[in-house]
């Protein structure tokens, strides 16, 4: 029965780490060996120093022009978003004012419905039809049913 992948990723990983390990014991003994003869330090820098490098990057300097170039061309972006923006604002509409005439009329109308209101009030109430049921019709007899049956 075939293992599950995720077992064989672990079991890879801890290989390679193993790999690294003995990799790692065996550059040191070839630069020993290496003092030893007085041979030149192998061109190839340490596993160490080479994680150390690519690790921390080199910090890239800006010029002051350049921030500045940058800083100009982000507020030229600013402004025309903004400026994008604010024109679709519809300009604000005149106030309407209401004439005198215009509203006589509407207090003469609402004048009009109360008093029809209070009038509706101070009538006496005439007492509520009550609806009797209707009782509900038969069946429509057949012709058969309709006959006497004689025998």
């Amino acid at each position: 029965m075939p293992r599950p992948p995720k077992h064989d990723h672990e079991i890879l990983n801890a290989a390679l780490i193993g790999l690294q390990h003995m990799l790692g014991q065996v550059e040191e003994r070839i630069t020993e060996i290496r003092s030893r003869i007085g041979a030149p330090a192998a061109s190839r820098p340490a596993p160490a120093a080479a994680a150390e490098d690519k690790a921390t990057p080199k910090k890239r300097k800006m010029s002051a022009s350049a921030r500045r170039r940058i800083a100009l061309a982000q507020k030229k972006r600013w402004a025309a978003y903004k400026a994008e923006q604010a024109a679709p604002a519809k300009p604000k509409t005149k106030k309407r004012k209401l004439s005198a005439a215009g509203r006589a009329r509407i207090i003469a109308a609402t004048k009009k419905r109360w008093a029809a209101f209070h009038k509706a009030q101070k009538a006496p109430k005439a007492a509520p039809k009550r609806v009797a049921k209707k009782a509900p019709q038969p069946a429509v007899a057949t012709a058969a049913a309709a006959t006497p049956a004689a025998e």
